[in-house]
């Protein structure tokens, strides 16, 4: 079925028979029906929500779905022709391409949905590339069993045991094949837990987190298998690792263990308005290791779990999403207070975000150099929208409301006193 069965020739001259052109429209044929099959699938689904997914990608053709339906298409068009006694030439490069193609789709879109923020996975995948397709070109030159040979005849001694560098690497490529299935299948996980998450989104993001350290945790184990390490000899050698790690590491542990806590209590929520260590923000993501918090200028905190446990936090939202907010202002001496105060709440009230209940006040704070001081206090319930723009829409209504009224706004003023002196 492959190339490298006939000899490299023999497959050049293949290529230049007149069947090559019924290979050629059924190459493409197939083709556009991948595309087209992909294309109705995409359409019959929430664009927003398969956009980043492993089988599709931002654009039509980025995910995986495109060569595994192409694959399978060629595929069968192959055996038809096979089956009908046409001699098989093109599609014969066709199939090794698609597979590679298959391989290099999957590693990526799993490696960017698991780690979409990396630089290393972008280097990893270039590497990745040019890897798998020169495996190919090998492959289909005839080249591959060569090499395979090579790599065999070059073995050492390990630990009593005698290892080549094909089962080396071929023990490589299948850790890296199980880690990245185990990938594909927490970011499914943690996709589907996620989907439309509301009120409960902290539970569902500690269930996401745990399930992906479980998977990790059983790919590694059968990623060591698959290189030949036994499990049994790795208890002795964990012991004596472990607790170095425990020395070194602790800080980072204490961080994970934090995570989870936080996720667990729920004293800290997606969404909720904190202040930490004089950041103040919303927070945007939790993760195992660390906090992201958003200001409301944009500026992203990343605050470790473990501050988040050991110091004081302050939570706008745990309770009550609401807010108090107090401006002051200041007014003559003479000024009817009590006649002042309810039109100056009745303004504050008309302010859009500012809540009906409770009810805005007004109170009469201290009697000041030069006027008297007024507090004006009022609640919101959006504190995630900003305080500040809030806070000037209601001054601005104070202002109008006190110039319809006629009420003045003292000025600083100072009585200057001149002693008289005799002649």
């Amino acid at each position: 079925m492959a190339v490298q069965a006939e000899s490299f020739d023999a497959w050049l001259a293949a290529l230049t028979r007149p069947s090559v052109l019924v290979e050629l429209a059924v190459l493409v044929a197939t083709l556009a029906v991948a595309w087209l099959a992909v294309y109705l699938a995409r359409k019959a689904l929430d664009p927003a929500k398969h956009r980043n997914s492993v089988w599709f990608g931002e654009r039509l053709l980025d995910g995986v779905l495109f060569p595994v339906a192409a694959l399978l298409l060629m595929l069968a068009a192959r055996w038809a022709l096979k089956a009908s006694s046409l001699p098989i030439a093109l599609l014969q490069l066709a199939v090794p391409i698609l597979i590679s193609l298959v391989v290099i789709r999957v590693a990526v879109r799993v490696l960017r949905v698991a780690f979409p923020s990396s630089q290393a996975v972008r280097v990893l995948e270039r590497t990745l590339s040019w890897l798998v397709w020169g495996a190919m070109v090998l492959w289909v030159t005839g080249l591959l069993p060569l090499l395979l040979q090579e790599l065999e005849a070059i073995h050492w001694t390990l630990g009593g045991v005698e290892v080549s560098l094909r089962s080396l690497i071929e023990g490589v490529l299948s850790a890296a094949a199980v880690l990245v299935v185990m990938l594909w299948v927490s970011a499914a996980i943690e996709s589907r837990l996620l989907a439309g998450a509301t009120d409960n989104l902290s539970v569902r993001k500690i269930a996401a987190n745990a399930a992906r350290a479980l998977l990790l945790l059983v790919g590694l184990l059968l990623a060591l298998s698959a290189v030949g390490i036994p499990l049994g000899a790795l208890s002795v050698m964990g012991g004596a690792l472990g607790v170095g790690l425990g020395f070194g590491l602790q800080k980072l542990a204490a961080n994970y263990v934090s995570g989870f806590v936080i996720l667990a209590e729920r004293s800290l929520r997606i969404g909720d308005m904190v202040k930490v260590d004089n950041f103040e923000g919303r927070v945007t993501d939790i993760n195992t290791r660390y906090t992201v918090i958003r200001a409301l200028n944009g500026r992203e905190s990343i605050v470790p779990n473990e501050m988040l446990i050991t110091q004081r936090v302050e939570n706008s939202s745990l309770a009550d999403p609401r807010v108090s907010i107090a401006t002051t202002l200041q007014v003559a001496f003479d000024t009817d207070v009590d006649a002042l105060l309810p039109r100056l709440a009745e303004a504050v009230a008309a302010v859009p975000r500012v809540l009906a209940d409770p009810a805005p006040a007004g109170q009469l704070a201290s009697f000041g150099a030069d006027g008297l001081e007024l507090t004006i206090s009022f609640w919101i319930g959006d504190p995630e929208n900003g305080q500040g723009n809030v806070k000037s829409d209601v001054n601005l209504a104070l202002l109008r409301t006190l110039n319809t009224l006629g009420v003045t706004i003292p000025f600083p003023q100072r009585v200057v006193h001149q002693a008289l002196q005799g002649p």
